[in-house]
């Protein structure tokens, strides 16, 4: 029953139906509990969450699901060094645990502890898997150097690197990194395009000021293809180049218009200070 109000986003009445539990905890509670102790993260949960870790029977400190979860917890909390000493008193390591530090230090702003992660996964030679991957590529979207994260790319075995959620994460990281080659050079690799691919590559010619790139690769993307977030990422592309023409002709042809949809125009307006202009479309819609 916690288990699914979790999964319908009602981790307080997981809370609420925990509290009133008379039975011995099982392993499986612990890990419940834990996980709906981090998507709340707000005092009731710190309090819920910090007491049932301090109460834990030692036999419950060996297992490695339960403690994953629990790093998991206290990295939502903010609470770093409690979380990395859990991590240290874990005796076997797997890829999950690495996973939740990893994770944790993303959360909390503090990705140049990866360096450190990443060079213990491949002494204790732990395999990478697609989630690990996706928070190292998070991690160097953050850091937003080049060199470092082409060195922490490297350690992405070429299999992962070629799954199509990977290389879409590939084209925002070296985007964010300001490498718009490589992005393109990832974009052009990828066999069989999709709407996440079409929408990174749009948007990270807009983060790079490149809206001329931004209109041509938006027509060649298939209509059935486009979604909000594509309105969006081309609006901003144009906003950013200062192109105003190609933005009012692409909000005119865009059939349904979202509030957000709208607020990316009205923004191109601002930025060109036709307040006017903005004021009006809001009035409109």
């Amino acid at each position: 029953m916690m288990k699914g109000y979790i999964g319908n986003e009602m981790s307080e009445k997981a809370l609420d139906l925990f509290e009133k539990i008379n039975l011995k905890l099982d392993d499986v509670i612990y890990t419940i509990v834990f996980n709906a102790c981090a998507r709340l993260a707000n005092d009731r949960a710190m309090k819920i969450g910090r007491k049932l870790l301090h109460e834990m029977p030692v036999s419950c400190r060996n297992n490695n699901i339960i403690l994953n979860s629990a790093i998991d917890m206290l990295m939502k909390f903010g609470d770093v060094k409690s979380a990395e000493r859990i991590f240290d008193s874990i005796k076997k390591k797997n890829i999950i645990s690495y996973g939740a530090l990893m994770n944790g230090y993303n959360i909390n702003s503090e990705p140049w502890k990866w360096f450190k992660i990443l060079e213990e996964t491949k002494q204790q030679g732990v395999v990478l898997n697609e989630h690990a991957c996706n928070i190292l590529i998070g991690t160097c979207s953050k850091i937003g150097m080049i060199r470092e994260s082409q060195y922490i790319i490297d350690q992405i075995p070429l299999h992962i690197q070629n799954l199509k959620q990977i290389q879409t994460s590939l084209i925002h990281m070296w985007s964010k990194c300001g490498s718009i080659k490589m992005a393109q050079n990832i974009f052009k690799s990828v066999h069989d395009h999709d709407i996440m691919t079409y929408n990174a590559m749009i948007n990270g010619f807009g983060l790079n000021g490149m809206g001329f790139e931004a209109i041509e690769l938006y027509r060649q993307m298939p209509n059935e293809l486009q979604n909000e977030v594509t309105h969006i990422c081309v609006l901003n592309a144009r906003s950013h180049s200062g192109l105003l023409d190609q933005a009012r002709n692409i909000f005119n042809e865009i059939p349904f218009k979202t509030e957000k949809i709208v607020t990316a125009m009205t923004d191109c307006l601002s930025r060109l200070f036709l307040f006017d202009e903005a004021e009006k479309l809001i009035d409109e819609y």
